[in-house]
């Protein structure tokens, strides 16, 4: 039973998963589907936590919307991730950025890492 899940889940893994880390700032672009028409938007905001392995890997994505703190948690396998853009690359000690959900203004803000 094991090895049928095991192919199952091998077969819907992306080729090439997008490579980014927790702090990046990135543009994610989802699929969204209205009544019959199908559509792309855009969400941009900093990663707070990357868990899960394999198939069920997902990303936690967070963003300020006319001040009010909005997340999303994405499937990174997902057919409905169409893309994952990298926009910046973040300096953090941490895995899980929790403690900015309680900021707000510039100690919200995440140190760009300078390569």
């Amino acid at each position: 039973m094991q090895e049928i899940i095991r192919n199952i889940e091998a077969e819907q893994l992306k080729e090439e998963a997008p490579q980014f880390n927790v702090g990046d700032t990135v543009r994610v672009y989802g699929r969204i589907k209205e009544g019959n028409r199908e559509r792309v938007q855009v969400f941009e905001g900093t990663v707070l936590k990357k868990q899960g392995g394999s198939v069920r890997a997902t990303f936690t994505v967070r963003k300020n919307s006319n001040g009010v703190g909005v997340e999303k948690t994405w499937p990174l396998h997902s057919p409905n991730v169409e893309k994952v853009e990298v926009v910046r690359h973040g300096k953090v000690r941490r895995a899980k950025l929790n403690y900015l959900r309680g900021r707000s203004g510039k100690s919200a803000k995440v140190k760009e890492l300078v390569r």
